[in-house]
């Protein structure tokens, strides 16, 4: 009885250590800004608006995953425990987002040597 309670015990806790990431705590990934050097304020522009969307796209697919997984955490560690199976983590979209917020910090970092005149506005950390 001890070691299946044990086997439960250490099932549920590596369940809860691979939920996946809210779209808040996915830090973004180096992306060097010389891709954007050659680019007019007026396309820097386009391109931080462009990027902003996706990651609002992007942020509110992780954050759909993350609720999911503490769902399934939840119900794992209350009701059935083979729900933990049913819990994802963190996968291609949290590397998408990450990159999204790396190239959003590019573009931003190019604007700002440029002088362009225009302000970044992040919703969450993106």
């Amino acid at each position: 009885m001890k070691l299946i309670r044990s086997m439960i015990v250490a099932g549920l806790a590596l369940a809860l250590a691979g939920c996946a990431s809210s779209a808040n705590q996915i830090r973004a990934a180096y992306v060097s800004p010389v891709q954007y050097q050659n680019y007019t304020c007026p396309q820097l522009g386009e391109e931080a608006s462009r990027i902003s969307s996706r990651v609002a796209v992007m942020s509110g697919v992780q954050d759909q995953k993350a609720t999911s997984d503490a769902v399934a955490t939840g119900v794992a560690l209350v009701v059935f425990w083979p729900a933990a199976f049913f819990i994802k983590g963190d996968g291609a979209d949290a590397a998408e987002l990450g990159r999204l917020k790396g190239q959003f910090e590019a573009v931003e970092k190019i604007a700002l040597q440029k002088n362009c005149g225009f302000e970044f506005r992040r919703q969450g950390s993106a």
